[in-house]
């Protein structure tokens, strides 16, 4: 009886949970449509007339493009569903804070791909040329070896005398993390000058550095952090990208894409035995586990983080949010109303996280209090920097006085009151703290535009 009733309970919350994220993404999709769709009626109806004043006054701000061409190019790198510049028509992932800064790209990465191949795309977006994913990770994963044409690299000069600023948000903070560590072992075919120095900056607006339980609410298996349970959230979304996929409508796939075009799952290419093939779980990303969320338990961040290096020529910078406070010896939801809607529920299940008792914990010394603070997608003891299983260089910044000047090969962190989704896609949530903290990242990259001597050792994970 007790059985039942629980089954009830987790079917129950997986249909709602389900309604909700589907709610949401319908929400995002439609607004953007809309937006896209006023533009276009917009300047249908009414044409500006442009005057030859005006002309020459636009004319002669090419002068500051030209000197903002001269600094380091700021690359914002999106998150898990989250997407570049060109999709979903006008809207923004970042909601505009690219708009703060002259130089500032953009890229379109896989949504749901690895955290292996967003690194291989991301390269190859700025280089240039054709994303090579290599051959010894294709054959293991089961897709082609060569993805997307970037006939003109967003910044073809890039190497270490020309050298980037990146700004990840959740997973994109671990890719950038991945690229550096390619870059340092000259992992890209062609390129055997590549390394570390090619990153000047790592900013993370809350960094998926170390996993998150969320994975295992979802339906990550805990035994191991990359099979699903029969019966989850995830099994539902793996069904949903691969028929998407299967289907293949060209102008809904340059609406938005999850990125799984080097799998080949279209029908054009494998055919509905193809399609049962994929349903069942014998090909396709998910079953050769080459997708985000394997990167995101534990487990997971524990095997990428093993590999991944903290630099002394690199300034680190990391924003950890939090929505839950202490009350009573039990850690609950810090209020209703700062919260998003489509997190509160989970913001209120992380802080509820009991590890399988009868499963053997990721780490050595793992406490689920440890846990508990959480923004509704991430832990924060998470997002603040590399801890597991070796904790790196980090400070924790109360006063931004207090660490002046910033010393390279160290993570500086803040902790910060806010949800997951606080400084994304909508930027009235967040006002004027979505201006301030955008404003201090683009002038603290601004200030560093320029490497220094190194002052730190490099920290190499043992």
């Amino acid at each position: 009886m007790i059985r039942c009733w629980t089954s009830a309970v987790q079917l129950t919350e997986l249909f709602i949970s389900s309604l909700v994220h589907l709610a949401y993404g319908f929400y995002i999709f439609s607004t953007a449509v809309a937006g896209d769709l006023s533009q276009a009626l917009s300047d249908l109806l009414y044409k500006p007339n442009v005057d030859a004043s005006l002309k020459q006054e636009e004319g002669g701000s090419n002068e500051a493009t030209t000197n903002a061409v001269d600094l380091p190019p700021i690359v914002l790198v999106h998150g898990i569903f989250g997407f570049g510049k060109g999709r979903l028509g006008g809207l923004s992932y970042f909601a505009g804070a690219e708009k703060k800064d002259d130089r500032v790209l953009v890229p379109d990465l896989g949504s749901l791909t690895s955290v292996y191949d967003r690194a291989r795309e991301l390269f190859y977006y700025l280089k240039g040329g054709q994303v090579d994913y290599g051959e010894e990770h294709s054959k293991a994963c089961g897709h082609s070896r060569f993805g997307r044409i970037y006939e003109n690299g967003h910044y073809p000069e890039w190497d270490e005398d020309h050298p980037v600023h990146f700004v990840g948000h959740s997973a994109g903070a671990q890719v950038v993390r991945v690229l550096q560590q390619m870059l340092e072992d000259k992992a890209f075919p062609g390129y055997e000058n590549t390394s570390a120095n090619w990153v000047l900056s790592i900013t993370a607006l809350s960094g998926a550095f170390n996993g998150t339980t969320r994975t295992y609410f979802d339906g990550m298996q805990p035994e191991n952090g990359r099979s699903l349970k029969p019966i989850c959230l995830l099994q539902l979304c793996r069904i949903g990208v691969i028929i998407y996929d299967w289907f293949d409508i060209p102008w809904l796939k340059a609406y938005y894409n999850f990125g799984f075009d080097h799998f080949n799952m279209s029908w054009r290419k494998i055919g509905l035995w193809g399609l049962i093939d994929c349903l069942l779980g014998n090909a396709g990303p998910f079953a050769s586990e080459d997708w985000i969320l394997p990167d995101l338990t534990l487990q997971g961040a524990i095997r990428l983080n093993s590999h991944l290096q903290t630099y002394p020529n690199t300034y680190y910078f990391s924003y950890a949010t939090k929505r839950t406070r202490q009350f009573l010896g039990y850690t609950i939801p810090s209020g209703i109303f700062g919260i998003h809607p489509l997190l509160f529920i989970r913001v209120l299940q992380m802080c509820l996280w009991r590890y399988p008792t009868d499963v053997p914990p990721p780490y050595k010394g793992y406490r689920d209090e440890d846990w508990w603070d959480n923004d509704g997608a991430l832990n924060t003891i998470s997002m603040t920097h590399p801890r597991f299983p070796v904790e790196h260089p980090s400070y924790h910044v109360v006063k931004d006085s207090e660490c002046q000047p910033l010393q390279p090969g160290i993570w500086y962190y803040k902790i910060i009151e806010g949800d997951h989704i606080l400084f994304i896609v909508n930027r009235e949530r967040a006002g004027v703290h979505f201006d301030l903290i955008y404003d201090s990242i683009f002038e603290r990259c601004r200030k560093h535009a320029f490497r220094k001597t190194p002052t730190l050792p490099d920290h190499t994970p043992q």
